[in-house]
């Protein structure tokens, strides 16, 4: 029986879609769970017949997608961060001496991520490989008092059950990162550029709009079709004052950015410059205290030429 606690999962970024490369470095992807799988539309004859039977049924293309789900870390998701972001490497020294940025750009990028069920026999194929994998998408949220979660969803274009890696050549396994997971509690929020102290949560969603793209004679996408970069949100936060809801009323724009420092005294920072608030009401549900929930959606910054920034600045 297969088990949760022998199950690994790894990535390669593919110079080629849909190729990994020889001879892999594999990295290990630090996760909380997974449902990273392949599915299939059904296909159904619409055959009449007598006898009032269903003359056939088939399976359709194959459509590997799910959700890789992970407590954020400083350093373990460098890469699929900048994969998300559709973004170009890490620019060194920027903004600042010593500061590394990535923005949300249209860098493409895709990856062969193999599962390992460690405690299944070789001869049963413990080894699930997905190739062509990109990432569609990037949920974060940051709750008062824990830690802070997030998942990447993927949509790849194949999957096969191998019973070893022997296939890809020789694949090696860097060391993984082993920094501790960030929370909420150690770092600052700035909206509008001033500190702010009542959030008692953050939410974001980045959209990629990756589909897949099937053509006649072929059971595998070719290179997906890639949408606007699409990132959306909300801040909830103890009813004080009007400020936020009068950004709301008055359509003013304003901007997000909060400092995610670890233990050992490594910076993740998110930042984004530009957000108009698409709402804000203090509903009342009860005597206790009141909240106020600000969704919101980042735009364009010309100035900045994106939507969207993550710096790091190692210790």
């Amino acid at each position: 029986m297969a088990n949760g606690s022998r199950h690994s999962l790894f990535a390669v970024k593919e110079a080629t879609y849909g190729t990994t490369p020889t001879d892999p470095a594999l990295d290990l992807v630090r996760i909380t769970g997974t449902t990273l799988g392949l599915a299939k539309d059904s296909l159904q004859s619409e055959e009449i017949r007598s006898d009032r039977q269903i003359a056939d049924f088939r399976l359709g293309a194959n459509q590997v997608g799910g959700a890789i789900n992970f407590e954020l870390s400083y350093g373990s998701f460098d890469q699929l961060l900048q994969a998300v972001l559709l973004s170009a490497d890490w620019e060194v020294d920027t903004p600042a001496t010593g500061t590394q940025q990535i923005k949300a750009a249209s860098t493409r990028a895709s990856f062969t991520l193999v599962r390992n069920f460690a405690d299944v026999e070789t001869a049963d194929k413990p080894y699930y490989v997905y190739r062509g994998v990109e990432l569609t998408s990037m949920q974060l949220t940051i709750s008062a008092n824990s830690m802070i979660t997030g998942s990447f969803t993927v949509v790849g274009q194949s999957q096969s059950l191998v019973t070893d890696l022997t296939g890809l050549g020789t694949p090696s396994y860097p060391t993984a990162s082993t920094t501790s997971p960030l929370d909420s509690f150690t770092g600052t929020l700035k909206e509008g550029g001033v500190i702010i102290a009542v959030v008692t949560e953050i939410s974001m969603t980045l959209q990629n709009g990756i589909e897949p793209r099937y053509v006649v004679g072929s059971k595998n996408s070719i290179k997906p079709s890639v949408g606007r970069s699409n990132l959306t949100g909300q801040i909830t936060a103890f009813f004080e004052d009007s400020t936020l809801v009068e950004k709301f009323l008055n359509e003013t724009d304003s901007s997000l950015e909060f400092d995610l420092p670890d233990g050992a005294g490594n910076v993740q920072k998110y930042r984004i410059p530009r957000i108009k608030y698409t709402g804000g009401q203090p509903d009342v549900s009860g005597e206790g205290p009141i909240t106020l929930a600000m969704p919101f959606q980042a735009v364009l910054d010309a100035s900045e030429g994106t939507n969207f920034f993550i710096e790091r600045t190692p210790i």
